[in-house]
């Protein structure tokens, strides 16, 4: 007898709570092995694709393309055991008829032995099948007096005093954010649940309403009330955009780092000249390219063991400074998600080819959306190289809760004094921005000369080769 089991969207890792489903990967009646992909979503660090604990048939598919899912709710079912290969109707006519059967199944007591699961993904991953207990379902009427169906019933009304089926906090601030009671809504989501998409409609019905009444509204009365609020056509020119996925998230981090790190900033402009055909003969001597970040990268690294106070973060719970043997350097990337800051492993101990061919790997891994949240996290120092967009200086936000960020400008000719002689020269501006808890300025101002000082003469990093 085939066993029915519920597949939910796990902890992806780092404490997001709620993906968006990009792309299914799976259909109805499909058969799937263990630790399959089974969907494709995007979280406010990357693309996941998503396996599956469990085999057997695909029996319902939770959520459409585009739906914003809470960590926990029901991805979708899976019948396993011998009668596995009875292929429902749909997606829509298997979910109630998935639960219920699992839920008997589950009370009686008997449980299948699954095959068991590899993923590393947090919250599932089994040696053996999980085992779960399911409540006995009534035929009573659901919350609110509801029955569990797919389509909600919209003309029931909620009780005043019931509970508002909403999972994600970030759909109750938007809803209090725009003074939108809850409690008028009904969710097109699992079991009625809210989801951002029916907060969204419901301010776009309000917000057309509104404009309506002001176009309709006559008399002096009329005037006198509608005067405050905005004219239809100032209300269209103006555009809201969500602070979600990437941009949330970076706009978060940004803001915790601006309110809880006292930073400062110190910058000094250095001549690149050497740096430049240093680079220029180990790449006319053959092999793989070394690229200018990969020797800045070395630089860093080189500079974090002469100064290891800025290889560092602050537990302001324990008030302790936690410094690191290791230098896990982030890297900032641009793609067209957005901001991204891939992290390097071990830095410390690759060499410039080495460096060079993780940060193309992570590049374009960053440009595919691929990279995962392990690669997205863990960073104790980062390295900004925002010389790419044609800047010769920044004052960066230190990407929370590391304790500095080195800045690189471009590296163009300009006039600069040589051996006691004015020539052009190929400079470059470098900033360092640090968390004056850790150290002091001169701490920070040593850590910057001396990676000025390796960039206007290599032959420095030979000391620490």
């Amino acid at each position: 007898m085939a066993h029915v089991l519920e597949f939910k969207l796990p902890d992806l890792g780092e404490g997001l709570t709620e993906a968006e489903i990009v792309r299914w990967l799976v259909e109805v009646g499909d058969v799937v092995a263990v630790d399959q992909p089974v969907v494709e979503v995007e979280t406010a660090k990357a693309m996941v694709e998503v396996p599956c604990p469990y085999g057997g048939v695909v029996t319902a598919r939770f959520g459409a393309e585009g739906t914003e899912l809470p960590v926990g709710a029901p991805l979708l079912t899976v019948a396993v055991g011998e009668t596995a290969d009875a292929r429902p109707s749909g997606d829509a006519g298997g979910a109630d008829t998935a639960r219920t059967g699992g839920a008997g199944d589950g009370a009686s007591g008997r449980e299948p032995a699954a095959e068991g699961s590899g993923n590393v993904l947090v919250g599932y991953g089994t040696s053996h099948a999980p085992a779960r207990r399911r409540r006995v379902r009534s035929a009573a009427p659901a919350v609110n007096g509801r029955p569990r169906t797919p389509e909600p019933v919209r003309e029931t009304a909620r009780p005043a005093d019931g509970p508002v089926p909403v999972i994600s906090p970030l759909v109750r601030r938007l809803a209090r954010q725009n003074g939108l009671d809850l409690r008028e809504l009904t969710g097109s989501g699992p079991d009625g649940l809210i989801l951002r998409a029916d907060v969204e409609h419901a301010l776009a019905l309000r917000s057309t309403t509104d404009r309506d009444s002001a176009d309709t509204a006559t008399g002096p009365t009329a005037q006198v009330t509608a005067a405050p609020a905005v004219s239809p056509g100032r209300a269209a020119s103006v555009t809201r955009v969500p602070l979600k996925g990437i941009r949330g998230a970076v706009a978060d981090k940004l803001s915790r780092s601006r309110t809880e790190i006292p930073d400062a900033t110190c910058w000094v402009d250095a001549d690149a000249t050497e740096l430049m055909r240093t680079r220029a003969a180990m790449n006319a001597a053959g092999g793989p390219k070394i690229s200018v970040l990969a020797l800045l990268a070395r630089i860093c690294t080189a500079a974090l063991a002469r100064f290891p106070e800025l290889n560092a973060s602050v537990d302001t719970a324990a008030r302790e400074i936690v410094r690191y043997a290791d230098v896990h350097l982030g890297f900032a990337a641009q793609t067209e998600r957005g901001l991204v800051v891939p992290v390097v492993r071990d830095a410390h101990t690759r060499d410039a080819e080495s460096l060079t061919a993780e940060f193309a790997r992570l590049t374009e891994a960053a440009r595919a959306g691929t990279l995962t949240p392990a690669e997205l996290t863990g960073g104790t120092f980062t390295l900004n190289n925002y010389g790419v967009f044609g800047v010769d200086g920044s004052t960066p936000i230190i990407n929370h809760p590391e304790a500095a960020m080195l800045g690189v400008g471009r590296i163009v000719p300009k006039p600069w004094v040589h051996e006691g002689e004015l020539a052009v020269r190929q400079v470059v501006q470098l900033s360092l921005t640090f968390d004056h808890r850790v150290c002091d300025g001169g701490t920070a101002g040593g850590f910057l000369r001396y990676v000025a000082d390796c960039v206007e003469q290599p032959a420095v990093l030979l000391r620490t080769l």
